[in-house]
Order: structure tokens, then C-alpha cells, then sequence
């Protein structure tokens, strides 16, 4: 391993093989940020088919919740049928037959892990992620020396950087 002698040496050296450990959650974040923001259009995404028994007598926002679809919003009520974009719903004996377009397995997969809360059991891992992306905000100052050309380049990237993400909030 190498030596580390002072805080420089030591950002560096961590920025470096903390770099190579997350390498692979990198990609995997990077992949699936894109997929999210495409997120409400069926980009990738297949149709998937389901017919199964819920809760008699829902109303339509429980039904909603319980069928997992966002502004599910019925259309036509017959008997105890109701109708909406994806499907029935048989309030009378609960039978729900529905589609939904979904991302395959991996990739849906990869998306909740982005996506994840508090209570997850992946939520430690993202906020070792998140910390370990904020790490690597700070140890890059270190990479190279102050007084050299490249620094004082890269300070005014930073100032640009910086600049760019305080305007695209703001937007």
C-alpha cells in the first residue's frame, strides 16, 4: 500500500482506491440516474400482464395503492366492474386484471436501489455512497498542487460547475 505522509498524500491515496472499490456501484447509479429520468415514458419498459385477487369493494384511490399504479383513474363503472385505462377491477369478487409496462428484471431492479428510502436494507449502502461521492467532491482538491496551472484551471471549472448546478436549481 502506499505511504501515506500528510493530508494530501492520504486524500489522494484514499481518493484512489475508494475510486476503484465503488467502480462498480458507479455504474450502476450512472445507469440507472439516466433510466430514472426517463421514467415516465415507456422507454425499455415491456408490457406485463396480471390477473389477481385483491381486496373486495376498493375504492379508486385504494385501488391504486393496492395495484401499485400511480393516478389510476376509473372510467366506466359496470355493475360491480370497474373499468380504467390498464384493466378491470371486480369489486364484488376482487379480481383485478390489469397491464402494466415495467423495465425488465435488472434494470427495475437497479432503479429501486437508486431510488431507495430509509427503511430499506440497502439504504446503509446509500448513504456509504453518498458520503463516499462527497469524499471524492473534497479529496479532488488535493490531486494536484496549488501553485501548478492545472489547479488554478481546475478552480475556475469549479467556479463554472458550481455556477451551472446553482442556475439549474434555481430553473
Amino acid at each position: 500500500m502506499d505511504k501515506i505522509k500528510d493530508t494530501r498524500s492520504f486524500m489522494r491515496v484514499t481518493h484512489r482506491y475508494l475510486g476503484y472499490f465503488l467502480a462498480g456501484i458507479m455504474a450502476v447509479y450512472a445507469v440507472s440516474g439516466v433510466l430514472l429520468v426517463y421514467r415516465d415514458t415507456d422507454f425499455l419498459k415491456k408490457e406485463k400482464n396480471y390477473d389477481k385477487i385483491i381486496g373486495k369493494n376498493l375504492d379508486e384511490k385504494a385501488l391504486g395503492k393496492e395495484l401499485k399504479i400511480k393516478n389510476l383513474e376509473v372510467q366506466k363503472t359496470e355493475g360491480n366492474v370497474l373499468k380504467f385505462k390498464q384493466g378491470t377491477y371486480d369489486s364484488a369478487t376482487g379480481q383485478a386484471r390489469y397491464t402494466k409496462k415495467e423495465l425488465p428484471f435488472l434494470l427495475d431492479k437497479m432503479t429501486k436501489l437508486h431510488k431507495s428510502q430509509s427503511k430499506d436494507t440497502l439504504s446503509p449502502l446509500n448513504t456509504f455512497f453518498g458520503i463516499s461521492l462527497f469524499f471524492f467532491v473534497i479529496s479532488s482538491f488535493w490531486m494536484f498542487n496549488p501553485k501548478t496551472k492545472a489547479f488554478k484551471r481546475g478552480m475556475i471549472f469549479t467556479v463554472a460547475g458550481l455556477a451551472v448546478a446553482v442556475i439549474l436549481l434555481l430553473v
